[in-house]
C-alpha cells in the first residue's frame, strides 16, 4: 500500500513541525526508515499512525496548547506521539524515565500536563507521581490489569486529524532541565526554534554523507529530539536503527548486523564502548561519531579514535538553545574544538559586563539566533537574567579562535577558585583520565580555610586496574600547574552521572561530603 501526505490547507506557520513532517514524506517517499528490535517501520506508516493518533488525542479532549508528557523508553511510539501531538497543536513534554516520583510530580504539576503517554513498565511510576492529579494516562503497549488508562492503539482508531494551525512562535516542546543545580525548570521551545535547530544539524549530517544511523540517545532529551527533527529536513532516504536504551554490547551487535556508518552519542557512551571487547565485532562500516550533550575530554577522544579508527565530530548546544549551536564536520574540525556555529546560530564570548572578548580570551559562551528558547516556563525573572539583549547566557566558559572554532572550557558555576586562582574541573579531569588505570573522573571544590576552596577528585578505575590516591595525585601534579592539581583523590566504584551521561556534580559534592563523615 502506498501512503501519501495530507497537508492541511489551513493557514499554519512557515516552520510548523507537523507540516515539515508531511513535506519530508513527500520528498523522500514511503520507505523503511526505522528498525527497532527486529521490526521495520516505514515513513508512511509512522505518519499515518500519527495522523490517526492526533484524531484520537482530539477526541479525548487534548486541545491546541495543552501539554502532554511523553514518558517512555525509545520505541516507535515516541516518533508517533511527537508527530501526533504537533499535528494536534499540543506541546510535547518529554521526560526521561529515570525520574523519581517526586521529580516527575514536579514536572506534572509545573507543566499542567493534561495527559501522559507512558510505557507499560512505567505505569507504576506515573501512578505514584500523579496521585490526586487530573491526568489522563495513555499506555503505549498493553495496559496492565486494574489500571485505568487508554491504550495507545485506541487513539489510532480515530479518523486522521488535519494539521492544527500553529504559528512559528507557538510552543512546540516543553523540556525540563536535568536539575543537577536545582529543581528542574521547563524550557519553552517554539516550532520555529526546533525547526531551525533541526535544519542546522541536517546541514552537518549531509556533510557526513552517511545513510545508516544507530540511535542510542534518549528521544526524551533535547539532543535526541534534535536528531529526530533533523531527520525531517533530510533530502534523501536514511535508515535509523534505534535502541530502547543504550546498551554497549547491543550497540556493537547492531553496528555489525546493520552495517551502521554513523551514531550520535554522549561521551559516557564512548567510554562504555571502550570497556567492551570491541575487537570481537566487525565495525568496519562505522565512519563517524557525533558527540554532544557533555564535554568530550581530549584523552577519551584520542583513545576512541585510536581504538576504533572512527572520526569523532564534536558539537555543542544546550536545552535552552534547542540543542545544536556549533558542530564539527569532516571538512572543518579541530582537535579539542566543538566546531563552528551552525547556520542558524551566532556565538559570542562575553565578559561579566556583557562586553565581547577578543579572540582567544575565555569568557561566557553566549548564543543568539532562532534556536534560542522562548524562556523558562513560569519563570519570567530567571528568563530575563538568562536572555539579555537577545543573547542566551549559557553558563559555560569558552573561547573562539581566529578561524571561528569554539572551545568549551567548563561551566561558570563549576569554577573552583583556589587561593585566588581559577581552576576548571575539566582541566583536572582530563589530566586524571590520561592515567591508564582511570576510566572516569569528577572534580569539585570544597570549602577550605587556607585556600578558600580545595580541589577534590572522585575517580573510578578500569576493571582489573589498580592505582592508589597518592599515585594519581602525583600523576596529575606532573600535568597541571601547581595550583590546579587535586589535593584529595578518592577512588569510588562509579562516578555519579545524570541520565544523559553528564557528570552529576551535585551528586559528586554529596558523595564527597558523605565520604568525609
Amino acid at each position: 500500500m502506498t501512503l501519501t501526505s495530507s497537508v492541511t490547507q489551513a493557514p499554519v506557520g512557515e516552520h510548523n513541525l507537523a507540516v515539515l513532517a508531511e513535506q519530508w514524506l513527500d520528498r523522500v517517499g514511503d520507505y523503511e526508515m526505522l528498525l527497532f528490535e527486529g521490526t521495520g517501520h516505514t515513513s508512511g506508516q509512522i505518519l499515518d499512525r500519527a495522523r490517526r493518533a492526533a484524531g484520537g488525542l482530539r477526541r479525548m479532549g487534548v486541545e491546541a496548547g495543552d501539554r502532554v508528557v511523553v514518558l517512555t523508553m525509545n520505541t516507535p511510539e515516541v516518533f508517533v506521539s511527537y508527530h501526533a501531538l504537533w499535528r494536534a497543536g499540543a506541546v510535547v513534554t518529554p521526560v526521561i524515565f529515570l525520574q523519581t516520583p517526586p521529580e516527575l510530580r514536579h514536572i506534572l504539576e509545573d507543566s499542567g500536563a493534561v495527559a501522559a503517554v507512558v510505557s507499560p513498565e512505567l505505569v507504576p511510576l506515573i501512578g505514584a507521581a500523579a496521585q490526586g492529579l487530573d491526568l489522563q494516562v495513555i499506555v503505549a503497549g498493553e495496559v496492565p490489569d486494574g489500571v485505568d488508562a487508554i491504550p495507545f492503539m485506541q487513539l489510532e482508531r480515530a479518523e486522521p486529524l488535519p494539521i492544527e494551525p500553529r504559528g512559528d512562535d507557538d510552543l512546540a516542546a516543553l523540556l525540563y532541565t536535568g536539575g543537577t543545580t536545582g529543581r528542574a525548570k521547563g524550557v519553552m521551545l517554539s516550532h520555529h526554534s526546533l525547526w531551525e535547530a533541526g535544519s542546522g544539524l541536517a546541514v552537518v549530517a549531509e556533510s557526513m554523507d552517511t545513510s545508516r544511523l544507530l540511535l542510542p540517545l534518549p528521544l526524551s532529551h533535547v539532543y535526541g529530539l534534535n536528531v529526530l527533527v533533523a531527520g525531517l529536513h533530510s533530502k534523501r532516504q536514511q535508515v535509523s536503527v534505534m535502541q530502547r536504551w543504550f546498551d554497549p554490547k547491543g550497540w556493537l551487535e547492531l553496528v555489525q548486523e546493520h552495517r551502521i556508518d554513523n551514531s550520535p552519542v554522549v561521551p559516557s557512551m564512548l567510554q562504555m564502548l571502550l570497556d567492551q571487547p570491541y575487537a570481537d565485532y566487525d565495525l568496519s562500516s562505522l565512519r563517524t561519531f557525533g558527540s554532544g550533550g557533555a564535554p568530550l575530554l581530549p584523552a577519551l577522544r584520542e583513545k576512541v579514535e585510536k581504538a576504533l579508527g572512527v572520526a569523532i565530530l564534536e558539537g555543542y548546544g544546550c536545552t535552552e538553545s534547542s540543542s545544536v549551536v556549533t558542530a564539527s564536520t569532516p571538512a572543518a574540525s579541530k582537535a579539542g574544538s566543538v566546531g563552528k556555529p551552525a547556520p542558524h546560530a551566532e556565538v559570542a564570548i562575553l565578559d561579566p559586563t556583557g562586553r565581547p572578548l577578543p579572540v582567544g580570551e575565555e569568557g561566557e559562551i553566549c548564543v543568539r539566533g532562532a534556536g534560542v528558547m522562548m524562556g523558562y516556563w513560569n519563570e519570567p525573572e530567571l528568563t530575563a537574567k538568562t536572555i539579555v539583549d537577545g543573547w542566551l547566557h549559557t553558563g559555560d566558559v569558552g573561547r573562539l579562535d581566529e578561524d571561528g572554532f569554539l572551545y568549551v572550557v567548563d561551566r561558570v558555576k563549576d569554577l573552583i577558585i583556589r587561593g585566588g586562582f581559577n581552576v576548571y574541573p575539566r582541566d583536572v579531569e582530563d589530566a586524571l583520565l590520561a592515567h591508564p588505570a582511570v576510566t572516569a573522573a569528577a572534580v569539585v571544590g570544597k570549602p577550605d580555610e587556607k585556600s578558600g576552596e580545595e580541589v577534590v577528585a572522585l575517580v573510578s578505575l578500569r576493571p582489573g586496574a589498580s592505582a592508589d590516591p597518592e599515585e594519581l595525585m602525583e600523576f596529575a601534579k606532573g600535568r597541571l600547574a601547581r595550583y590546579k592539581y587535586p589535593r584529595e583523590v578518592r577512588i569510588v566504584d562509579a562516578v555519579p552521572v545524570t541520565s544523559v551521561g553528564k557528570t552529576d556534580r551535585k551528586a559528586v559534592r554529596v558523595m564527597v561530603r558523605s565520604l568525609e563523615s
